[in-house]
């Protein structure tokens, strides 16, 4: 049987799920090319600037224009895309990344009684339910202990930081499903009036921090924002100076205004 593929551009068509309240923007080229990476958006060496937004009757081209973050250690992410004409609306950056296969628009033209867009983005950002552990061990619950970090109160807004690369790293992305290369951080301290002894924290290894050619032992101040997120750790790693050594509980954004000494 054919099927007849949805045509260009129906804005009377389209359902809006505008941002509500302020949303992130990108500080600069690097910075849009650094998440547009990490959701999986972009695999080629020039990272695509347009998507296409696909609903079952059309599909119009979009931009990214930033994004909003949820979740109690802030490591969901909703991206705020904008339409030729205007509008802006979320999205759930996996659902979007499902919206560039050249067969989405196929099976949205097909489906009869499918569900709504708006239950299908809040199924692909639902959290997967935690498996119950087959049995209770001495061990493990003694390893848990000593893997959950002191409380911080951490600050909400960009700071100041120093610290020193421990180690570079590989850790799973689920967005694109594969290996990203991070920077572990050690003797992280929020800079202030009081500081802030972190300890270590993490970052990806992104374009800006690729500039300076880190290594080991080199010592940085800079500025970014810091969010409690585990590092997980990557698969199928071949070299293990790339593994993980210690539990990372935080995670910097963004860097900027570094200087290595």
């Amino acid at each position: 049987m054919s099927v007849t593929l949805p045509h260009i551009e129906d804005t009377n068509s389209t359902n809006y799920f505008p941002p509500q309240g302020e949303f992130e923007t990108f500080q600069d080229d690097s910075d849009y090319e650094e998440k547009v990476r990490e959701w999986g958006l972009s695999t080629t060496k020039e990272v695509k600037k347009e998507f296409w937004y696909k609903e079952a009757t059309h599909q119009r081209l979009v931009t990214i224009k930033g994004y909003q973050v949820y979740g109690q250690s802030d490591d969901h992410y909703t991206v705020v895309i904008e339409f030729q004409d205007g509008n802006l609306s979320c999205i759930h950056p996996a659902y979007l990344k499902e919206m560039q296969s050249p067969s989405f628009g196929k099976v949205l033209a097909s489906a009869s009684g499918g569900e709504p867009q708006a239950a299908v983005e809040e199924k692909a950002s639902a959290k997967p339910k935690a498996s119950k552990p087959a049995a209770k061990k001495t061990e493990p619950k003694k390893a848990e202990k000593k893997d959950k970090p002191a409380k911080l109160d951490l600050p909400a807004d960009k700071v100041h930081f120093t610290g020193s690369v421990k180690q570079f790293a590989l850790t799973w992305n689920n967005f694109n499903e594969e290996n990203d290369e991070v920077v572990v951080l050690e003797n992280v301290i929020i800079e202030g009036e009081n500081p802030l002894e972190v300890g270590l924290a993490w970052c990806s290894h992104s374009k800006t921090l690729k500039k300076f050619e880190l290594s080991p032992g080199d010592k940085l101040e800079f500025d970014g924002k810091i969010v409690k997120k585990k590092l997980p750790k990557g698969k199928d790693i071949e070299d293990e100076e790339m593994i993980i050594e210690d539990p990372v509980h935080y995670k910097v954004n963004n860097p900027s205004k570094i200087k290595k000494s």
